[in-house]
């Protein structure tokens, strides 16, 4: 009986971009995702700490561009919900109310208060939303105020001093779309906001979370250089690179934090 031989289709790693990633990381023609993903990294941990039953709160929710994810496993990852837990979302976007990964959206009118109830979240998710923030204080305020005690914020953002943070403060934010969707080739100029990176160094979450009396950790990862789609030589120095870069360059920060149970 003749085997089939494998190739990576689009639900694996976008096409245009296929034959350097997979030279760079080999293991994606095996299930689609790289030994280095950030965001399986840091789904996985949000898997391991969202609760059987109760709520959970995405803020800053999007649209769900997640769903569109071209990996079945990232893709699955990325949906929270389950048969007694219930998923909230909160945007300043109303375009958010079409996210088909939410039981229920909610509108941010006010960002200084979110449309959640006191200590009512047993867990909250945010990803890639700090990095638009114009006051880091209200947000962590308003994580702490939501989450039950007990409760899990899971954070994940740009570490401002990675290449690419530094690439996006040097080009005007008008830009901003314009130039990550010819970098990365499947991000659409609709999932793209301006960024400010007010708290977006390992320091400052630490510090937030110190001020609001959140038991946390905060840690950077490097996963792959994305933003260097466009260039297959890019990719793949910056590919071999990624190894050697040094924690506080790193383009990942990742922040796991609970609010103390008798607080």
């Amino acid at each position: 009986m003749p085997v089939a031989s494998h190739e990576p289709n689009a639900t694996d790693v976008p096409r245009q971009a296929a034959w350097w990633v997979r030279r760079s990381y080999p293991e994606v023609d095996f299930g689609g995702f790289s030994r280095c993903d950030g965001m399986v990294h840091f789904l996985s941990r949000v898997h391991a700490l969202l609760p059987s039953a109760g709520t959970v709160l995405d803020v800053g929710c999007g649209r769900g561009q997640h769903g569109e994810d071209r990996c079945a496993y990232r893709r699955d990852l990325g949906d929270l919900r389950g048969d007694a837990r219930r998923v909230i979302g909160i945007d300043v976007d109303r375009d958010a109310a079409v996210n088909p990964l939410l039981d229920e959206f909610r509108r941010i009118e006010d960002v200084r208060r979110w449309p959640i109830e006191d200590r009512s979240v047993d867990l909250a998710v945010s990803m890639s939303v700090l990095e638009h923030v114009p006051d880091p204080v209200g947000f962590f305020d308003e994580a702490r105020r939501v989450l039950k005690p007990g409760g899990v914020l899971c954070l994940r953002t740009p570490n401002r001093w990675s290449y690419p943070a530094v690439a996006a403060r040097l080009i005007p934010n008008r830009l901003h779309a314009r130039v990550a969707a010819q970098a990365q080739g499947d991000r659409k100029e609709e999932d793209v906001f301006p960024t400010v990176y007010r708290c977006n160094t390992a320091g400052a979450i630490r510090r937030q979370c110190r001020r609001t009396g959140l038991a946390c950790c905060v840690y950077a990862i490097e996963g792959e250089p994305s933003y260097l789609q466009f260039s297959p030589l890019l990719y793949r120095v910056f590919a071999a690179l990624h190894p050697l870069t040094p924690s506080f360059l790193r383009t990942t920060l990742l922040l796991f934090a609970r609010r103390p149970v008798d607080a």
